[in-house]
């Protein structure tokens, strides 16, 4: 008699955020000798507050990085939204995997 194949265990739901809390852009202009990338993350402080992570530059070095402190994380998806805007009029497009 074989005996019965172990089951999986069961995950619990997880819940998918309605806003994105990362974001990665790209600009890339083989005629103008263009390769720029843009990320964006929030990050909780330590105070209760929220870190919006800015980090551009040139594809292929660290680049420059700034922290902008907000007092609570609707605040801070409302710069990261209005940055995600201002970078998408400029030519940037999401980063594509692969």
């Amino acid at each position: 008699m074989p005996r019965p194949a172990p089951k999986a265990p069961v995950r619990p739901p997880c819940q998918l955020s309605l806003f994105p809390e990362t974001a990665a852009l790209v600009r890339v202009d083989q005629a103008t000798n263009c390769w720029r990338f843009y990320h964006l993350s929030l990050q909780p402080d330590l105070f209760g507050g929220t870190v919006l992570m800015r980090q551009w530059g040139r594809i292929g070095t660290t680049g420059r990085q700034v922290c902008e402190l907000h007092a609570d994380a609707g605040l801070a998806l409302d710069a990261l939204a209005r940055h995600l805007r201002a970078r998408r009029r400029r030519g940037y497009r999401d980063r594509t995997s692969g």
